[in-house]
């Protein structure tokens, strides 16, 4: 049996709370007008009779008494509570589903029914009846309006359906980063509990269409291998006609860094719509879910003007919870064993000093560069990549990484629970132009398979063949397409694997390959060949700096007498470093007070100089490392001290032997001073 409905008519039920007039039954059925008639004929009477009392000055605006029954938005704008959204009557209830999403027009609270024909009636209580009636229960109801006057949210939760919130604005704005990631993790979060049973999910902003439209295009984008063609559509299939608004469908292709088809086309606004956008004056009806002003011009990350520094803040923010599910997430790929969540797990290097040098003839090292830059490490999951700072904090960025494919067939799918290491620099270009660029170092999880436990060797050759070669091969095909789908141009930075050279060569990585780097370096890296990945603080990763930018983050306050204090952790507490002074050479060093700053030792003075303000740091060193910096500088090896003892360590049998085999094997790699680095 087929069941139809009107979705605009009222369920049985609400029917019963309004008394019927025996005459108004028994009479002649007349024309009754819509809303739009009515308004239509109302503007043009307006007119005409503004036309007669005012021929030589044209239409005024007239002003109309404000009502009793009052609501005041943050702009101080003031609007009648018991009025109904523009165009509100005569748009569609709702839409069919989509996954588990029923896109649908903002229902009306009950106060609103003194305004409302019974015909035209769109409330909780027949939201609830008439998909119960086509056989769909409500679990999750996602608010996109910018105002509470339309109903309260308590009515939903007392019929055991969750409501969330996510104020958007209307009208000249598409909806913020940060509100689309908290809108896809709560579906998908709704999803992944109906294990057990089938509940549907109703997704409203005003009238259902381009807010509404264009969350749910990012949830199928995040959770179906679909381009945004096919997102647009499937909405517009769904909730006839789409997202009729330019900007939003703009905005989508952007986000997602693909080419606008010349066969997409905006539909035309809805007549409906149309009718309501202009009161009787002929002036633009505004309401207090539309948002003010106008919306800020789309812009693509590599077109931004603004010089690019290491402070940069990348990404969008997550859900909290979200976060929190990843940061647990990390541990559990890294077996790390720490007693607080916050606590970021990626491996830390020491300080080289006279005694761990030694570690280097004991154990077979790589070297590379150090470069100043800021750490990163990056986890791929089929609904986004995601960046992990210091702090531990995580920000999605829009970028692709398809997985390995075989010869001849593309990609069919993308990395999913990938977690790698690395550093974000900034390239400095020929043309004085800068690029951002994320130089891989590790992958500690591929595709959900932990590689924690293999040998560094093998871990760095994986980058490259399951990371790195698939972008390439995938972006080259893009570039030589007629019409490429995906633009990697538009991704706000470029992925390269960092590359380590046999410790024979370290002497070239000194004197021309640092020399000639696009971006800032301050010294090298030695990573042990045949190491496990080792999570927090790695006594075998050894860092070496050129001696006058050996550094401590400390955290610096100023007191209240204007005595300045340095500060360390000890056991997860500040830790007073008594007799430690620093100077600032610019700033007033009231301006870094409460911040993390990095400090250089002047030997001469026996203080400490601000180099920097730490702003991917929340906390400063631990004492631990503290003394191991000091033992480094105390130490003073220099770079001819490094060498030397380098050209010692290589003549070993374990180095001679493997150097000779390995240098025909990386014989294809680019070797130091072979050209400008980037």
């Amino acid at each position: 049996m087929i069941i139809s409905m009107d979705l605009n008519a009222s369920p049985l039920p609400e029917e019963d709370a309004f008394p019927v007039d025996v005459e108004e039954e028994n009479a002649v059925e007349e024309h009754v007008e819509t809303a739009v008639e009515t308004m239509r004929r109302e503007r043009e009477e307006r007119r005409q009779r503004l036309k007669r009392e005012f021929p030589d000055e044209g239409p005024k605006r007239v002003v109309q008494p404000m009502k009793d029954k009052t609501f005041q938005s943050e702009n101080t704008r003031f609007y009648d509570r018991s009025k109904l959204p523009p165009g509100w009557l005569d748009c569609p209830a709702f839409g069919q589903p989509i996954d588990c999403i029923i896109p649908s027009k903002v229902p009306l609270g009950e106060h609103f029914d003194g305004y409302i024909t019974r015909g035209k009636r769109y409330s909780m209580r027949q939201v609830i009846h008439q998909q119960k009636v086509l056989g769909r229960e409500l679990g999750l109801v996602i608010d996109l309006t910018n105002t509470t006057r339309y109903y309260s949210p308590s009515d939903w939760q007392k019929q055991s359906i969750k409501h969330v919130k996510i104020a958007c604005k209307g009208r000249d704005s598409v909806p913020d980063n940060e509100s689309v990631n908290n809108f896809v993790y709560e579906v998908l979060q709704f999803r992944c509990r109906q294990k057990h049973s089938k509940k549907y999910i109703l997704v409203h902003c005003t009238h259902g269409h381009n807010r509404t439209g264009y969350m749910i295009a990012h949830f199928l984008m995040r959770s179906q291998h679909i381009s945004i063609s096919e997102a647009i559509q499937a909405f517009a299939h769904a909730r006839p006609p789409g997202i009729y608004k330019p900007d939003y469908i703009d905005a989508l292709y952007m986000f997602y860094h693909e080419r606008r088809p010349d066969t997409i086309e905006c539909p035309p606004t809805p007549e409906w719509k149309r009718s309501s956008d202009l009161d009787l004056n002929g002036d633009a009806v505004l309401d207090d879910d539309d948002g003010v002003g106008v919306a800020a011009p789309l812009q693509e990350d590599h077109l931004l003007t603004e010089p690019m520094t290491n402070d940069d803040i990348l990404g969008d923010a997550v859900p909290y919870d979200q976060q929190e599910e990843m940061r647990r997430l990390c541990h559990r790929l890294l077996d790390s064993k720490v007693r607080v969540v916050s606590q970021f797990p990626g491996s830390h290097p020491v300080s080289l000093n006279r005694e761990n040098l030694q570690l280097l003839s004991q154990r077979y090292y790589y070297a590379t560069w150090k470069a100043d830059g800021t750490r990163y490490m990056m986890l791929l999951t089929h609904d986004g990549c995601y960046l992990i700072d210091r702090n531990f904090c995580f920000r999605r960025v829009q970028m692709r990484f398809p997985i390995k494919f075989k010869l001849n067939e593309g990609a069919k799918d993308t990395h999913n629970i990938t977690l790698l290491d690395g550093e974000m620099v900034i390239d400095a270009q020929d043309n004085g132009k800068q690029e951002r660029r994320y130089l891989i170092y590790d992958v500690m999880v591929l595709n959900n398979l932990p590689l924690i436990k293999r040998p560094f060797n093998e871990r760095w050759k994986m980058i490259e063949e399951e990371v790195i070669q698939p972008r390439n091969v995938e972006r080259q095909k893009m570039e030589q397409s007629r019409i490429p789908y995906y633009r990697y141009d538009m991704e706000p930075f470029r992925v390269r694997r960092k590359a380590f050279w046999l410790l024979s060569t370290v002497w070239k990585l000194l004197k021309e390959f640092i020399p000639k780097l696009s971006h800032a370096a301050d010294g090298l890296i030695f990573q042990g060949w045949d190491d496990p990945y080792v999570t927090r603080t790695h006594e075998g990763l050894l860092k070496w700096k050129y001696p006058e930018m050996n550094s401590v983050d400390f955290l610096f306050e100023v007191l209240d007498d204007d005595r300045h204090q340095l500060y360390l952790y000890e056991r997860g507490k500040k830790k007073l470093m008594e007799g430690n002074h620093v100077v600032f050479s610019e700033a007033e060093a009231s301006s870094y007070s409460g911040k993390i700053i990095e400090c250089s030792w002047n030997s001469d003075k026996e203080v400490w100089v601000c180099m920097r303000i730490r702003t991917d740091k929340s906390t400063p060193n631990d004492f631990n490392t503290y003394r191991k910096v000091m033992r480094s500088i105390k130490d003073n090896i220099t770079e001819e001290n490094l060498l030397s003892e380098i050209d010692e360590i290589v003549r070993l049998p374990m180095y001679a032997d493997r150097i000779q085999t390995e240098i025909v094997a990386h014989s294809h790699h680019q070797q130091p001073g072979a050209g400008r680095r980037r």
